[in-house]
């Protein structure tokens, strides 16, 4: 049977109110009392019930983070940056896999409406936030991860993906490859379409080179795989000689097709970049290019605005955002 406030008060002999001011303001009671009190709750198994009593108190001691696709090692890194800002506050970090699925995602934001969470990060599916709106009418602070939102009517920290996608397409185009293929879907996703732009930017600035997009239904390996066995059963002189992933799980499914091939080399025939540069990344078969952003720091950063909005010290909406950095590996090295 679980133990109450009362059966505390009862066993070290003193008042309910005196061990509520035991748990939350110690500092008001007599040392040897705070011990008397201990000791009850340590000989009962007593453990306070913290949701009621930020219920009542209207502040919560958690943060939601809803992220795109957990499986990403790029998210994990961003929630671990999140979770190091939270604990220096004593918060915790309430974790939310969307999935790539809007349906999931708005569960998440009302779950997290419903437990009066202190603030909620997001990396949201597209631009259409509504929700994000709602919740912070209802005084619950919202930060966009990975993003920024197009009216920057949100605070956000995020990644130059436009300059990112630029780096990939040039340094493919510096090695001299021509044909190239964006590979990354769905279009919704802002950093998707945003990579794509900057890659297209490079490509126009040579005479002679093309873009080709290939969309694919969701970031993942699978959706890779898929990619690169369409593009070898096409014939040789169809195929692009350079392939520009949206992430790294995307460029990892499509090495998995493409060194299946007897008669494809990577990077002889196809160079392959990713974009995130995960730890599996350095790790692959032929080690993957990629392009680098901070997932921790980002994650960190996050929280950190989070917090200057819920203790009032910002009154306008902050924009961070980090410049990418190309890695360049095996996959394009040669």
């Amino acid at each position: 049977m679980a133990m109450s406030v009362r059966d505390v008060a009862s066993a070290a002999g003193v008042s309910v109110g005196t061990v509520s001011n035991v748990l939350n303001r110690p500092e008001k009671v007599s040392p040897t009392t705070v011990a008397r009190v201990l000791a009850a709750i340590e000989d009962l198994g007593f453990v306070r019930n913290d949701a009621a009593r930020q219920l009542r108190a209207g502040r919560s001691r958690s943060i939601g983070l809803v992220v795109l696709d957990v499986r990403n090692p790029f998210f994990t890194d961003v929630a671990r940056g999140a979770e190091d800002r939270a604990a220096e506050d004593n918060l915790a970090v309430l974790l939310g896999n969307s999935d790539q699925n809007s349906v999931r995602e708005r569960s998440y934001l009302d779950h997290f409406e419903e437990q009066r969470v202190r603030g909620v990060l997001i990396s949201p599916l597209d631009d259409d936030l509504p929700a994000l709106e709602r919740i912070r009418s209802r005084g619950i602070p919202v930060v966009l991860v990975d993003r920024e939102a197009g009216d920057q009517s949100f605070s956000s920290v995020s990644v130059d993906d436009v300059v990112g996608g630029y780096l990939a397409a040039k340094h493919l185009l510096d090695i001299g490859r021509r044909r190239l293929a964006f590979v990354g879907g769905p279009e919704a996703i802002r950093q998707v379409s945003d990579r794509y732009e900057g890659a297209a930017k490079a490509v126009a600035e040579v005479e002679d080179a093309a873009l080709e997009r290939i969309g694919t239904d969701a970031l993942s390996v699978l959706e890779g795989r898929a990619a690169g066995e369409a593009i070898i059963a096409r014939d040789p002189a169809d195929r692009p000689d350079a392939v520009f992933a949206a992430n790294d799980l995307l460029a990892m499914g499509l090495l998995q097709a493409l060194t299946m091939m007897r008669d494809v080399r990577v990077p002889g025939d196809i160079a392959l970049i990713g974009y995130d540069d995960i730890d599996f990344a350095s790790a692959a078969v032929v080690p993957l290019s990629s392009i680098r952003q901070p997932a921790a720091l980002i994650g960190y950063t996050a929280v950190q605005l989070l917090l200057k909005e819920t203790e009032g010290e910002s009154t306008e909406h902050e924009h961070i955002v980090f410049q990418p950095e190309l890695v360049i590996r095996a996959s394009t090295a040669g």
